[in-house]
Order: C-alpha cells, then structure tokens, then sequence
C-alpha cells in the first residue's frame, strides 16, 4: 500500500488563495477580452505546468501507456454515440455548423480514445491497452462557479484509458490507483477523502444494470486492496460507470476531485469495441479510466494553496537564485547560472537591490547562492536555504551536486539532513 502524503509535507492544506497568490507570484492571470474562465499562463506558470507535464509523462510512460494526440472537436454524432450529448449537454458548448456538420468542443476525450483503439485489430496478447494524452477539452461553466484556476471553461487534462480484459480491470485499476499516490507523495498532495461514486436514482445512468454491479465490485476489490479508507456516495457515479474519485480541498475548506479511476462497460458496447480472443473470436473490452493528476488547471491551483509558493525544489520556477555581492562579482554569478543550466537546474542572476531585499524577493526560491570576493576566488558558494540555513562555502561542483540531487530525487527536502 502506498501513503497518500509525503511525511515532509503538512498534512493540512494551507490557508493561502492561490487566485491572489498565483498572480503574486506569476503563476497566472486573467484578461476580460480573453473571457471569463480562461486563465492564461505566465512565464513562472508555463514552468510550473511544464515540469508537472514533463512528471506525468514520465510516470505513465514507465507504467506502459502510449502517448497519442486527438482533436479538441468532434462530430456532435461523436457524443451521441458516447451518451455526452444526452447526459452532458448542460455542461458542452453549442455546436458549430462547419461544412453542412455539426462540430462539438469536446467536454471529454474518452469518445476518441475509444475512435483510436478502434482504428486498428486488436489481439488479447496486446490487451492491456494503456492509451495517455495530456489534451484539452472544454466545459460550459456558469459564470457564477468559474475562479482562478480552479473552475475554468478551457482545460488541459491529464487523462488516459486502458483496454483490457474483465479479468484484468482490479489490477490495471489498482495499478493506476498506485500512480496517483506516488504523484501525490511526489507534489506534497494529501487527499481529504477517498469515495467511491455509484449511481443514484433516475435516468441519468447508461448501460446494463448488471454490468454497473460488476464494475463497482471490482472497483470495491481495488479499495479494499489498497486499504485506504474510503465512503459511498450514492448519484456522483459518471453516467456510464461507477468511480474512485480522490478529493482534496481549498484554502476555505471546499472539496473538489482532483483524480479518478473509473471503470466503463458501456463505451466499449456503444463504439463497438472488440479484442480477438485466443479462441480466434470477438470479445468486448473494458474501458478503465483514469486520471494522475485530473486537470492541470486544478492541480496547479492546490499545489500553490498546499506550498504557499515555496514549491518542491523540482518543481519551483526558479530553482537557485544567485547573488552577486558587488559589480566585481557579477560575472563570476553569471558563470555559475550558466553551470546551473548546463546541469538542468533552473537559475537566474539577481543584481538589484541590497542582498537583504534580494533574500526577501525570493523568499520561495529553494536555493540562494551569495557570491563575494573570497567566493569568486576560490570557485565556491555560499548557500543559503529558502527556510533560513546557511551553509557553509563549498566548491561549485559539489553545490551543484548536491542541489542536483534533491531536485532529480523529487525530495520535499532541501538538503540531506547530515550535509547542514
């Protein structure tokens, strides 16, 4: 089993608002010409959102998925066919009439995940099937729900569904559940809750009766393995299939789900999906859906209210600060920035102000490297620690190793506790 949290990290989120905070900081912003619920991306953010897309792909590549790239439009016949356009249609754009068609932004990328298994024969030697995409979709939010990065109309989603066997959904589902934690554990997320989604009441749900009893036993197996805690929540399933839905919550206390793992019988039936059994004849795969990190709109968001802005040191903007004492030293400073570049760190000169001001500008910087004449002289650093530590002056090549070192292992500490 797999902790939900880093032992480093507080187990309570902050109180910090990351709509005021991600502005401070450079994160994001908003412009009414570009419209309400479409944030763009500053520089500090594009860096941020970068390095979490960079993490993400990585994971899942080590994990067995593919990574493919599917259009942000689709036929409305496309989400007729998947259920959205009778169950979601609240929450999609209207269609455009393009050429004599009708022309949808997707609020979903499952229905051409499901186009681009079918596009080839597929053999049970293939299956599982792990299909990933980080792919925008679009969501009609109301005005009234829409802030920061939180509820937004265009989103950047983390996404992936695996084709597989029924005999193989516990396991793909419970291997998926795994890669949400390490990233958890990884980004400093702790869950406020487990919950297991099923259907309620009504017609809002698709598909066989018994197949939605099938899909929540397995999804059951997954959590009980797991052996996190976790509650039932009648009528928050999705309307084709039950889900795990891993929550967290704001700066005020508002939960929202960051990930899901969830398990689908009746996209398959409605694409007609098949797979060739080894009795050389057609069987039904199962769609299991899962998501790392949801959207990268809200993960940015909880990440930035959880650290405050002192980010992981993998993860922040600008990783290492140089400081140049006085004119003579600026060059030396900008010789060891280009050192830090060539080691993949992420570093800048800060030259204006006094060194007391510059210490406070950066203040969520992990690193800050004072350089004076006798550091000029003998090629060395002295270090400073975004929580106060000092560090003795030491060469160059070990700062950037041991600078390296926390940020290649994704370390919520700064330096290992016998180096200070």
């Amino acid at each position: 089993m797999l902790s939900g949290g880093s032992p480093h990290i507080r187990e309570e989120t902050s109180m910090y608002d990351h709509r005021k905070l991600g502005r401070e900081l450079g994160i994001f912003d908003t412009d009414p010409l570009m419209g309400a619920g479409l944030p763009y991306w500053l520089p500090a953010g594009a860096i941020v959102r970068h390095t979490l897309e960079e993490y993400v792909r990585e994971s899942e590549r080590r994990a067995g998925y593919q990574h493919v790239y599917s259009p942000v439009l689709g036929k409305r016949e496309l989400y007729e066919i998947s259920g959205h356009w009778s169950h979601y249609q609240e929450d999609m754009f209207p269609p455009m009439d393009l050429g004599g068609e009708q022309v949808v932004l997707r609020p979903s990328l499952c229905p051409h995940h499901a186009l681009i298994y079918r596009s080839r024969s597929h053999s049970y030697r293939e299956l599982p099937l792990r299909i990933a995409e980080l792919g925008g979709m679009y969501r009609a939010e109301l005005s009234g729900v829409l802030g920061g990065l939180t509820r937004v109309r265009a989103i950047q989603l983390n996404d992936a569904h695996i084709f597989c066997t029924v005999e193989q959904v516990a396991q793909e589902a419970g291997a998926a559940l795994d890669l949400i934690l390490r990233a958890y554990d990884a980004l400093g997320i702790v869950p406020v809750r487990y919950q297991l989604s099923l259907p309620g009441p009504g017609k809002k749900y698709l598909g066989d009766p018994q197949a939605w009893r099938r899909a929540t036993e397995l999804l059951i197996e997954v959590l009980d393995k797991s052996g996190v805690d976790y509650e039932s929540a009648e009528g928050e399933a999705a309307f084709y299939g039950p889900k795990i839905d891993i929550q967290i919550a704001d700066s005020l206390g508002r939960e929202s789900t960051l990930s899901t793992v969830q398990v689908d019988f009746h996209q398959p039936e409605q694409f007609d999906l098949h797979y060739i059994d080894s009795d050389a004849t057609k069987k039904r795969p199962v769609m299991v859906h899962r998501s790392i990190i949801g959207s990268l709109e809200r993960a940015v968001a909880h990440l930035i209210e959880v650290h405050g802005g002192a980010f992981p040191a993998w993860l922040a903007p600008v990783q290492v600060a140089v400081f140049p004492l006085s004119d003579a030293e600026v060059a030396p400073a900008n010789a060891f920035v280009r050192q830090c570049l060539d080691r993949g760190l992420r570093a800048e000169v800060v030259v204006e102000g006094s060194l007391g001001a510059r210490v406070r500008a950066a203040r969520h910087v992990p690193y800050q490297a004072v350089i004076g004449a006798r550091e000029a002289t003998s090629d060395s650093i002295a270090l400073r620690l975004r929580d106060g530590r000092r560090l003795d002056a030491l060469p160059v090549n070990e700062v950037l190793s041991l600078i390296g070192a926390q940020v290649d292992a994704r370390s919520h500490l700064l330096v290992q506790e016998e180096e200070v």
